[in-house]
């Protein structure tokens, strides 16, 4: 999910380039495969992000880091595919790249990206059960969580998926209540 409407806008036509080639080339299994691994390692990473994105260091060095941490990790197709977002001076793309062409996928198949957040972590079976009311309400084969602890909201979770915010936040509830109460005590 990329955070900047720009990027997500100039890396579609990538994602859906790269996605078309998988379905052609029957790739689609080891690219998903390759870009969900890469998608960790580059959060894991920042440095190598920053590296990648300064338009100070060549093409040339860059490619060259990538073909001694990554090459061996991908398969030869998503290795060339890094390669042409660098030589076309792309390659600070690469996370919303890989975000679009994740949700190209994961809508082929009926799965839903689902943003949560939270004010204490989930436990594996509010996890699971959260998983399992959310595939009844979205129809979906599978559910992907993306989960942000954020403990400004007190307590609850807030539920965010395409256009609709779901708010189960006492932060929510807390601030519906004062509203109730402001226009009870007005009179």
């Amino acid at each position: 999910m990329s955070k900047n409407p720009l990027s997500a806008k100039i890396a579609a036509p990538y994602a859906r380039a790269l996605f078309d080639f998988s379905v052609e080339k029957n790739l689609m299994h080891q690219i998903t495969a390759d870009f969900q691994n890469l998608e960790v390692f580059l959060s894991e990473t920042p440095d190598l992000i920053d590296y990648l994105n300064n338009p100070l260091i060549s093409s040339l060095r860059k490619e060259e880091l990538l073909s001694r941490t990554l090459k061996s990790q991908l398969n030869d197709e998503t290795f060339k595919f890094l390669n042409v977002l660098v030589k076309r001076d792309r390659i600070n793309l690469l996370q919303a790249v890989i975000g679009s062409y994740l949700n190209l996928v994961y809508s082929l198949a009926s799965i839903k990206m689902i943003e949560v957040s939270t004010a204490f972590p989930f436990t594996n079976l509010q996890k699971n059960t959260l998983i399992k009311k959310l595939k009844e309400i979205t129809n979906a084969r599978e559910i992907r969580l993306v989960i942000n602890v954020d403990s400004s909201l007190i307590g609850g979770f807030l539920i965010k998926t395409n256009s609709k915010v779901i708010d189960f936040t006492v932060k929510n509830q807390l601030q519906l209540l004062a509203k109730h109460l402001d226009t009870v005590l007005e009179i």
